[in-house]
Parts: C-alpha cells; structure tokens; sequence
C-alpha cells in the first residue's frame, strides 16, 4: 500500500522539492497527495496543477493543511519538509502532534537548541522522523560502510571529506531574482551557519556514517571570503574521532570552478577507501600490501546493503535522484515496521546541528580545539 504524503515548501523556484518529490514516488511506496507550495496563492496552485495535487488539497499554511488532512479518511500520513531552515522546526512538531510522521530536508532545525527541542518531540509523538542526509543513500556509500565495518581495512586511523562547489563565488545574494542564494545568506532564514549548514552538515554526516565513529572533538576555521556576505562560504575544520582516529573536513562553496565535489577518503591499518559524488557508482580500495581495486555499483560481489539500494545492472548508472529515493523507501519501511532502514534520524539532526554552531562559535572565538558536545566558548 502507498503511503500519502504532503509537501510543505517546494514550490516554483525551488531546487530541492522537485527533486524530493520524484525520489518520494520513484518505488511506487510514497505519492504526493496534498500540500503547501509556496506562500504565493499563485505559486501554490501552480505547483500543485504541476504535480497533480487536487484543488482541494493546496493549503494556504501547514497549520490548515494538518487540520484539515487529519478529518480526511484518507488524509495524509507523513510530511516532507522542504522550506528553508528556519520553517523546519514549526512545520515539523505541528506535524509530529498532530500525528504524522516527518521527513525534512538537512539541517534538522535553525539552531541546536530547536533541533533538542525536537528530538523531545519526537520521543513523546511515537511517529518517525527522518532526515534527507542524500550521500547515504548511495549504494556504494553504503558498500564503504560495510567494508570499514567488517575490519577490512582495519583500525580507522585517517578521515578526508572535502565538499567544494564554487556557485557562490560571487554576491549571488545581491540579485534580486537568485531564490536560492538569498535564503541562504540569510542569518534569519539559514541561521548561524552559511556554508558549513549547507553543505558542511553532509560532509560531517557521511564521515561518521561511512566509519561508524562519532567526532568527539574539533578546530575549526570558518571564514566569509566575499566581502559583505553575513554568513560563511568557506570552512576547514580538523577533526578527532572517539576512537582516535584524526581527521580533515573541508566545505567550500567560494572553490570557484568546483561544482558538486563531495569526497571521502577513509584510511586504516591495512589499507583505505575512496568515494566520489561525481563518479559515485565506483569505489576505490588502495591497499598497503596488495593491489588496488575498484568496485562498480550493481555487481553481485558486493554486500547486501549495496545490493538492496540499487535498482538497475551493473553499468547502468544511477545518480542524486536515486540516491535520494533510497532515503524514502527506507524511510516507507521505517513507518511500516521494517527492520535495518538507514534513516538519518533526529539524533543525527542534533549532531549536525551541534557541528554547525561548536564550529562557528569556535571558529569567531579563536577557541583551538573543543569538544563537539560541550561549550565552543
């Protein structure tokens, strides 16, 4: 049976609702039935007749949207949220009370102090929530994480995650018609974070995801490179894993030239392991004493974790969009009671947060080293 799920955000102007919206109905589990687009009247309708979405279920706020949803026999049973971050939180526990489950686009909530007061939400509602944490839907992501968690290449000793775009190079912000750069320049719409909230939360989740460790302790250097901006553009951050492992985190999006360049190395006793979002049906080994190897997606030698996630032979490449619906069917099987679905949840929503502000309050007060889950100050 499909689930019925609403949209709040994502209406025209928007990159990443569309692209949630395919990924929801791309295995035929979820199908977008109701929403609210967008705050124009116009724009809200315009999404809707786009994504066949009945009149009579555009709403003008999500306030409408649950309450009425919830008299429906056949209302809704969970809610993606797609606006930008500062809506995250409001949209999220009026949904989680009013019994649906959730599903929100990174970061969790504007601050970390929304994001705990969530994680309490989520515990009393006994409803899913989710995170759209993209990069760890790739089936060869998920391969890296089997590989670290077997021991092949041993102890973890080294991790590098470098994130670069280079789209904001320039004062993109400034232009009136630029939906996409303007939010997120805004410390009232992004909040305290521009780039590492942006792209450095994934960079920081995959790291942990892929190597099964928790980064304990942190130096960063967050800076704003183009003159004016309010918010970073550009972070280096070292980091210090529980088990002592040590590590580099870089997110740029001033690299002008860059353009999606998430990377991850991972690098252990006996040897390491690279991914790349810009080749990401192929994994390299490189061995300490052996040859190296590299794995392609869909081949029948790779785990069960790698094989469950990938839809077409090997070949056949698969991308964001897939990526992005492995989340959501993880995410339908999490609601329907399915066992081993690996859904960024709200503890990891805490963790990023926490990342985004020890950083960049480390980083204004020249702090050096601090720990990830006590005062930056």
């Amino acid at each position: 049976m499909s689930l019925r799920m609403a949209m709040v955000g994502g209406g025209p102007g928007s990159f990443i609702g569309p692209v949630h919206r395919m990924a929801a109905e791309l295995d035929g589990r979820i199908w977008l039935v109701a929403g609210v687009f967008s705050r124009d009247p116009a724009k809200n309708a315009q999404a809707a007749a786009a994504w066949g979405v009945a009149p009579d279920r555009v709403y003008p706020d999500h306030h409408a949207m649950i309450a009425a949803e919830r008299g429906r026999a056949d209302g809704v049973q969970l809610v993606s949220v797609v606006t930008p971050n500062h809506m995250h939180f409001d949209v999220s526990a009026a949904a989680l009370r009013g019994g649906l489950h959730v599903i929100s686009d990174k970061p969790a909530t504007l601050n970390l102090a929304q994001a705990e007061e969530l994680a309490s939400i989520v515990a009393a509602s006994g409803k899913r929530y989710g995170l759209t944490y993209t990069y760890t839907g790739y089936p060869m992501v998920r391969e890296a994480r089997e590989i670290v968690a077997r021991g092949d290449l041993g102890a973890v000793r080294k991790v590098v995650v470098e994130y670069s775009q280079g789209w904001l190079s320039k004062p993109l912000e400034r232009e009136a018609d630029n939906k996409q750069a303007s939010w997120r320049a805004d410390p009232a719409q992004s909040g305290v974070g521009g780039c590492i909230g942006d792209i450095g939360v994934h960079a920081f989740n995959i790291a942990e995801f892929v190597t099964g460790r928790r980064v304990e302790r942190m130096c960063a250097d967050v800076a704003t490179v183009v003159p004016g901006r309010p918010l970073d553009d550009d972070c280096n951050v070292l980091l210090r894993f529980d088990n002592g492992a040590r590590g580099v985190l870089i997110a740029s999006q001033i690299s002008a030239g860059a353009r999606n360049g998430l990377t991850l190395s991972v690098y252990g006793e006996k040897g390491g392991l690279t991914w790349s979002h810009e080749d990401p049906n192929v994994l390299t080994l490189d061995w300490l004493d052996g040859p190296s190897q590299v794995l392609h997606a869909g081949s029948g030698y790779l785990s069960p974790a790698a094989r469950a996630v990938t839809r077409l032979p090997t070949g056949h490449p698969e991308g964001f969009i897939e990526a992005f619906a492995n989340i959501y069917r993880d995410f339908a099987d999490a609601i329907e009671g399915g066992e081993g679905a690996l859904v960024p949840d709200i503890a990891e929503g805490v963790r990023g947060m926490a990342f985004v502000e020890r950083a960049v309050a480390a980083s204004r007060d020249d702090a050096g080293w601090v720990t990830l889950e006590g005062d930056a100050r």
